[in-house]
């Protein structure tokens, strides 16, 4: 499962580790078709675990965090193009006009857009309102994160929204309970991993896309190799990040997952 953010020539600093110029993103989606992998959405993908059907051979997920201003216009058409299916997930706050929210500023879609995502065949999943780090929220801040971005996309789209990722992946035992309890079906983290069939469904693995990556990497891990397969237990590391950042969001107040 990939995790891709912007697709843009010249994206604002924060934001630049993270973007794939329009170029090497076209060149990865070639890559990615020549691979031979089944491309899907997170929905079905999860529809065959959940049910306990045989996936299709070689599944692909090809994922979008927040919601920048490329993925409703090139960026959907060069997936469209090729007949890959994807997930977007939308950071309500960041994309709705006057409203609150830890991303830095940067070129967005809006929410209006969003059914057009689904007009290229995207689906659309939740990304919370403001992007915070969610594993470091009290509960009731954490089930309105949770709550309101996915009344948000579905007063807009008309329908139900069942697929959450965490921003930055920022997770925790009680972030997967309330994800469940806020009516979600699956959640994806990040963790630098190959995702597979024993995968936590809802902390799935993403291998994030980064401007130094090229179409060597992407073709590596079209064939499983270059990363380590998840699922995995938390690392010491891990565990003792979650806790210094819990200690300075009661200092500091909460902050941009980033």
């Amino acid at each position: 499962m990939l995790l891709y953010h912007a697709v843009m020539e010249d994206p604002p600093a924060w934001i630049a580790e993270f973007t794939v110029s329009p170029r090497e993103f076209a060149s990865q989606l070639d890559a990615i078709v020549a691979s031979g992998r089944t491309a899907m959405t997170v929905g079905t993908l999860v529809g065959h675990l959940a049910a306990g059907t045989p996936l299709p051979p070689r599944p692909v997920v090809l994922t979008f965090d927040d919601g920048f201003a490329d993925l409703v216009g090139p960026t959907a058409e060069a997936l469209a193009s090729r007949g890959l299916p994807s997930t977007a997930y939308l950071t309500t706050g960041a994309i709705t006009p006057g409203r609150p929210c830890l991303l830095p500023p940067a070129p967005m879609m809006t929410l209006a857009q969003a059914p057009r995502l689904e007009q290229y065949g995207m689906e659309v999943g939740g990304h919370t309102v403001t992007h915070p780090q969610l594993d470091t929220l009290a509960p009731n801040a954490l089930r309105r994160e949770l709550r309101d971005s996915k009344v948000a996309l579905e007063d807009v789209l008309g329908h139900g929204v069942r697929h959450l990722a965490y921003p930055h992946g920022y997770n925790s035992p009680a972030v997967r309970r309330a994800a469940a309890a806020a009516g979600y079906t699956s959640a994806v983290a990040v963790r630098h991993a190959l995702s597979s069939e024993k995968d936590e469904v809802f902390r799935i693995a993403r291998l994030i896309l980064r401007r130094s990556h090229t179409v060597a990497d992407v073709e590596r891990w079209m064939e499983g190799h270059g990363a380590k397969a998840a699922p995995y237990p938390d690392s010491l590391p891990t565990i003792g990040w979650r806790m210094y950042r819990r200690t300075r969001t009661l200092l500091k107040g909460p902050g941009f997952a980033g």
